[in-house]
């Protein structure tokens, strides 16, 4: 008897306006910053283009782009450790996070 997996894995997967704001409302593991926390959650779990739109919103919600983690690090910072990183960095530089 084979088992058979319930879900496909969806890559590329494109959100509308209202998925993308969906990432604002994540609440943080104690001890985290939220907007380092909502940075990540998006960060990770976002395609470019939807990550640009999300910082957009993240920006007019009055988050700050330059969170720290606990260690002290900026997501930008973790992100230029990423190969596929880069292009995100490049994004959040854009809106006006320090490099």
């Amino acid at each position: 008897m084979s088992l058979k997996k319930d879900k496909q894995k969806v890559l590329g997967e494109v959100f509308d306006d209202a998925r993308v704001k969906s990432f604002l409302d994540y609440l943080p593991p104690e001890g985290v910053s939220r907007d380092f926390h909502l940075l990540e959650k998006a960060y990770r779990g976002m395609n470019i283009d939807n990550f640009v739109s999300f910082v957009d919103f993240f920006k007019q919600a009055g988050y700050d782009l330059d969170a720290n983690n606990p260690e002290g690090l900026r997501i930008v910072q973790i992100m230029k450790q990423h190969q596929q990183g880069v292009d995100y960095a490049k994004a959040l530089v854009a809106a006006g996070a320090s490099e």
